[in-house]
């Protein structure tokens, strides 16, 4: 028989000997002050108690994950085979173990205030600069416009609401060990089976029939609650509450309640001819008008006309780079001077004959900032938002913003492999 001889011991082998460091990757991680992440995150850390995850680590791993579009897992898993992604996370030797648990940059997360996640943002804006691919004078022209960051939910249709609104406060109730008359699950799943089948056929009569029926389910439900617990606790209060929201709501109901567990998605018209209605937040993206860099992304709540996200926008462009835009470009969703900045150029553009050739063409880059919403949505996670709660929204598009940087970055490193890089 065979005796097989185990493979040799790769504990303690030098990364720096290992690597290419010409790698995009090497060059990225020596642009990018990682001292001051401690500096901003290291009064969010207690002195006593277990040892916790370095800084670095967690902002490494969060700049992956977004710089190749991964989840809390797959992003920990994969740095356990790439010894780029060690390298570019502090480490010094190959490991074999994963730096941390998935739920430790949901913690992280959690922690961390926006004004965190715009660290993240501005130390890339910074490495950019600090390598030569971000210059200040793209900084005075700058395009804006908004887009949707759409939340992962399913499509909100009118029976699917009232079966999950069922399904989540019987699930509350009997949390709170309230002894229900009746759950009516099957029934209640049965009938949005044949709903669905229904308006597949176009049958739709038949098919708000069912939906009706839902509704009257769930509206037992809520009275079978009310009944037997006068004083709910507070987590069966919430929920009662959204499943009056959703029993009672019409066509022409507002605000109205799209989903259980994410009552801040909101119903947004773009007027897109493929997708008529979107489900989710407006999110407004500034870029340079020429390099493409994205130097601004902030999520806003409660659907606002887009011009009066021009304003909060220009300032995040300052908080970051501490350059002011001398000129922007938006479309004509942007119209009304009352929401344009003093002091800043605001050019809505606007074909007309008398247009001299200058801007012409500068009027023609303003549509360079849609494919940069589009790799945004494709490759860095802006197209479905994972993250929980109004916060969730805002943190996810700051780190898209990182992940677009990032991505950019590292392409400017792979065309100019010759440029030397800081020490």
């Amino acid at each position: 028989m065979m005796r097989l001889t185990p493979p040799p011991s790769s504990a303690g082998i030098s990364l720096p000997k290992l690597l290419d460091m010409q790698h995009p990757l090497v060059r990225l991680t020596q642009v990018i002050n990682w001292n001051a992440f401690g500096a901003a995150f290291g009064a969010q850390y207690a002195v006593a108690g277990r040892g916790s995850v370095p800084i670095r680590v967690i902002v490494g791993l969060h700049y992956l994950k977004l710089l190749f579009n991964e989840s809390d897992e797959s992003v920990v898993a994969k740095w356990v085979e790439n010894p780029y992604w060690q390298y570019f996370c502090g480490y010094a030797t190959f490991q074999h173990r994963p730096p941390c648990h998935p739920t430790s940059l949901v913690t992280w997360r959690q922690r961390v205030a926006v004004t965190g996640y715009e660290t993240l943002l501005q130390e890339v804006l910074a490495a950019a600069q600090t390598a030569g691919a971000l210059k200040t004078e793209d900084l005075k022209q700058v395009t804006t416009d908004t887009t949707v960051q759409e939340k992962a939910i399913a499509f909100p249709t009118d029976a699917r609401l009232a079966h999950k609104a069922r399904r989540a406060l019987v699930r509350a109730a009997q949390r709170a060990e309230v002894k229900l008359r009746q759950t009516y699950a099957r029934e209640s799943r049965r009938t949005l089976q044949q709903q669905g089948r229904y308006a597949a056929a176009q049958q739709f009569k038949r098919a708000a029939r069912c939906t009706r029926h839902l509704r009257i389910l769930l509206g037992r439900v809520i009275r079978d609650v009310e009944r037997k617990c006068p004083t709910p606790t507070a987590k069966l209060t919430v929920m009662l509450e959204r499943a009056k929201r959703i029993h009672t709501q019409e066509r022409h109901t507002s605000p109205k309640l799209y989903s259980v567990h994410a009552p801040e998605v909101e119903c947004i018209a773009k007027g897109k001819v493929q997708k008529k209605y979107e489900f989710g937040c407006k999110v407004a993206i500034t870029s340079t008008t020429h390099s493409n860099w994205l130097v601004g992304i902030q999520a806003h709540h409660d659907n606002p006309y887009d011009g009066a996200t021009l304003k909060p926008a220009l300032e995040q462009v300052k908080r970051l780079t501490t350059v002011t835009p001398e000129q922007v470009l938006v479309d004509q969703g942007f119209r009304g001077t009352e929401h344009h900045p003093t002091g800043i150029t605001v050019h809505v553009v606007r074909w007309t004959k008398s247009l001299t050739t200058t801007l012409k063409k500068l009027f023609k880059r303003r549509s360079a900032i849609e494919p940069i919403i589009g790799h945004a949505k494709a490759d860095h996670g802006l197209d479905r938002n994972y993250l929980a709660g109004k916060v969730g929204d805002e943190i996810n598009a700051l780190l898209v913003g990182c992940g677009f940087n990032l991505a950019k970055l590292l392409r400017f490193f792979a065309a100019n492999p010759t440029q030397p890089g800081p020490a």
